[in-house]
């Protein structure tokens, strides 16, 4: 791995831990500030829309400045913002400085990876973009899994500290070896940025982006009463399970990365066509342990192969100026997240079975699929001739 490349996965592994840490550490949280556990989950709310407001915020903030000192800046945000959770003497200020952490999330995912793949040839982009993602991946298999362990034995503020030497760690690394001058790394300005959201295919792939992402979190937000009431697995099973899917995840997102550099939109539609056929067969064999089991770790990594292509895709699609897109995408992300999670509860509350769940999920795959395939036409389409002035005799 190129070290420019290495620096901004380290950075992701801090911001991937940063933002998932604190589902281990709820119940530490609430007993510390005399909250419940509802409420303590309510930080996993707030860090989610903080990503999906900052995102462009932040973005037309820094369209004129140069990429690097953006990057710089974003990640001494996440230190300073864990600083202040770790500090936090209340609940509401704990919120606040998540959200404050998470302002800086989308911009600096947005961001770095337009900085990714101009690091390298045009036809290794997409796989420069899944090695900055693999820092996201691995936070769930390490970073997290530790920040928990941390927490439950030295008390939740621990886990926090852990993370902002994480953080000091990689605004060294993007300081040293992110280079400067190379194309890409220059801000657009804020007029080109915009003039750029008005093709159909920024918003088509961003459009992709949010179903795909829901169709995951309308499931994976339930998983643990599917793996536990409908597959019959222990509790103390699940988070084994748990761990097969994010080394699946992080598989997939190296996968992602190579298919996405040779077939682009095919990747991308045929992806969520077999996360269908996956969640439609879960659906029918999720009462067999070993069959549920199977069924996570494939899907994680068909889930997390659609990462860097997505984000390929919007970044392709706005390639005059994609800094402001490329961030915007990441707050689709999270848009879906949180759309998928509130999609699969109505469900619930409707009275659909939690075995019957993974079928809503899997509708909601082939309807991303189905818009992917549209802008694939649209792809295909020649552009409209420019109108001839007539010749004046």
């Amino acid at each position: 791995m190129p070290l420019p490349l290495f620096a901004l996965a380290v950075a992701s592994f801090c911001i991937g831990t940063t933002e998932f840490v604190i589902m281990g550490l709820l119940p530490e949280i609430a007993a510390d500030l005399h909250v419940s556990i509802p409420d303590a989950g309510q930080l996993v709310t707030g860090y989610a829309l903080g990503v999906v407001i900052g995102a462009p915020i932040l973005a037309v903030l820094t369209a004129r400045m140069a990429r690097k000192p953006v990057l710089v800046a974003l990640t001494c945000l996440f230190v300073i913002g864990n600083l202040a959770c770790a500090l936090a003497p209340s609940y509401w200020l704990l919120m606040g400085a998540r959200v404050l952490t998470a302002f800086g999330h989308g911009a600096f995912f947005g961001i770095g990876a337009v900085v990714a793949a101009n690091l390298v040839a045009p036809n290794r982009r997409a796989s420069a973009i899944a090695l900055m993602f693999a820092g996201l991946t691995l936070s769930n298999i390490l970073g997290v899994p530790a920040g928990t362990a941390l927490g439950g034995v030295y008390g939740w503020r621990v886990a926090f500290f852990g993370v902002v030497g994480i953080g000091v760690a990689s605004v060294a690394a993007v300081a040293i070896w992110v280079p400067r001058g190379l194309p890409g790394m220059a801000g657009g300005g804020l007029m080109r940025e915009v003039r750029v959201l008005g093709q159909p295919q920024v918003w088509l792939g961003m459009a992709v982006t949010v179903v795909a992402s829901a169709s995951m979190f309308a499931v994976l937000t339930y998983i643990k009463p599917i793996l536990t009431d409908v597959a019959g697995l222990p509790i103390a099973s699940v988070t084994w399970t748990l761990l097969v899917f994010g080394v699946g995840t992080t598989l997939g997102n190296a996968l992602g990365g190579r298919l996405a550099d040779r077939h682009p939109m095919g990747t991308i539609i045929w992806t969520l066509v077999a996360i269908a056929v996956l969640l439609a067969t879960f659906a029918i064999t999720g009462h067999q342990p070993v069959a549920a089991i199977a069924a996570v770790a494939l899907w994680g990594v068909l889930g997390f192969l659609l990462g860097s292509p997505l984000q390929m895709r919007v970044i392709t699609a706005a390639s005059a100026a994609p800094n402001l897109a490329s961030t915007l995408n990441q707050g689709a992300f999270n848009l879906g997240n949180a759309g998928g999670a509130w999609i699969g509860g109505a469900a619930l509350e409707l009275g659909l079975t939690y075995d019957r769940l993974p079928l809503v999920g899997a509708a909601l795959a082939l309807a991303a699929a189905a818009i992917a395939a549209g802008s694939q036409v649209l792809d295909r389409r020649p552009p409209k001739p420019r109108p001839v002035s007539a010749a004046v005799g």
